[in-house]
């Protein structure tokens, strides 16, 4: 496959980090996979953890290097990392369920889909603005939708890291959100982020990425605005951004190439 990637994260102004992300390849098939563990639950960082690190063994597993059933690869594979998540807590007796959000990209055969928990997005950009994104999981989206606080008020509201859905946490409050397939075009841009990247920026400064060739320099400068808007109260800051494109160098593998972000725990 031909595309152009690049991952990168900032710890923020928190004491531990607790994101996660990794993107993974065959000849024929992307993988794109993020995960935000929820700070107020013990040991987040191991939930993401687990969250991708699910994703990256089943797309390492896949016969002829892509997915028979891409809505149900999506789907199981979350699953899978949600029940990991609840017999890791089990095994270790923690007293409770870390938790984690997830949101995961598949590209093959020419099209792209992608499934979320949680308010980590995808962003598809094309055409010079935001194409497509995912609808979050989280207490003031749901107040949106009821018309009972704007947009603007989304991102300041003392309630918004408060979310309703997420691997772990409570069992049976999980469930997985899979959008309907999209036909890839030609400078497709995919955005995964976690809250901490999306909440300071606007769309537009997200559109910047269909400008420029260089989507590590311009990734690295809005994770350092995103934390410098938050200032001490930054939250941990994750995206991973691809360019599909003739254009972009092809990626060969023999197998599956799996790539995950170390993640530093200290500034």
């Amino acid at each position: 496959m031909k595309f152009a990637v690049h991952q990168a994260n900032h710890i923020g102004g928190r004491k531990y980090n607790q994101d996660r992300v990794g993107y993974a390849y065959t000849n024929d098939a992307l993988l794109l996979v993020l995960a935000d563990g929820m700070g107020g639950h013990l040991h987040g960082e191991i939930a993401a953890q687990l969250a991708v690190n699910t994703f990256m063994k089943a797309f390492s597993k896949l016969e002829q290097g892509k997915a028979k059933e891409p809505e149900v690869f999506l789907r199981a594979t979350m699953r899978a990392g949600h029940d990991a998540i609840i017999a890791y807590a089990h095994e270790q007796a923690l007293g409770g369920n870390p938790g984690t959000t997830c949101v995961a990209v598949l590209v093959q055969d020419g099209r792209m889909w992608f499934a979320h928990a949680g308010d980590s997005r995808f962003y598809l950009m094309r055409n010079n603005a935001v194409s497509t994104v995912t609808r979050d999981h989280s207490v003031v989206q749901q107040w949106f939708d009821w018309g009972i606080i704007s947009a603007e008020e989304m991102k300041s509201h003392p309630d918004r890291n408060k979310i309703t859905n997420c691997l772990g946490g409570v069992e049976d409050m999980f469930y997985v959100e899979v959008s309907p397939s999209e036909a890839v075009q030609e400078g497709d841009t995919l955005l995964l982020c976690s809250d901490g990247f999306w909440t300071p920026l606007e769309e537009d400064e997200l559109t910047q990425f269909l400008l420029t060739p260089a989507l590590d320099k311009l990734l690295d400068k809005l994770i350092g605005v995103a934390v410098m808007r938050e200032g001490s109260h930054a939250d941990n800051t994750t995206a991973i951004v691809a360019r599909l494109s003739s254009k972009e160098q092809s990626h060969v593998a023999d197998g599956a190439a799996c790539l995950m972000l170390e993640t530093p725990e200290i500034p």
